[in-house]
């Protein structure tokens, strides 16, 4: 199944902003949320297809966050794609032992982000 809605979380609104443009101008339909509380409502109110997830954010951070989101049944089979500053090779890891299905440092190329929604969709 081609991946159509995508969920941005990201508690910088400069970043949510960049990346939704970019992927609204390729087609995707997008929803965001600044933190992981905002996340978790948004999830319950419409599944999406992927996800887009930062690191560094109040509360809960996207490694604890994508660690809930992929050990919960309901939302397992949703590919979560960590994008972040955080660009040590201990960072990818753990990001990816958490269920992360790919590991994007900022700042995001179009280019290599979109090819790896395509590989996943």
């Amino acid at each position: 199944m081609p991946i159509q809605k995508i969920l941005l979380v990201d508690d910088s609104k400069t970043e949510l902003h960049h990346l939704s443009e970019m992927l609204l101008k390729r087609g995707y339909q997008v929803r965001t949320a600044e933190n992981g509380e905002e996340a978790l409502k948004r999830l319950d109110e419409e599944k999406p297809d992927l996800i887009l997830m930062d690191v560094v954010m109040p509360g809960q951070n996207g490694f604890q966050l994508t660690r809930t989101i992929t050990r919960d049944e309901r939302f397992a089979d949703v590919p979560v794609i960590i994008c972040t500053s955080k660009n040590q090779e201990t960072d990818r890891v753990w990001g990816m032992r958490q269920g992360a299905r790919d590991y994007v440092v900022k700042p995001v190329k179009a280019e290599d982000l979109l090819a790896k929604i395509k590989a996943l969709g």
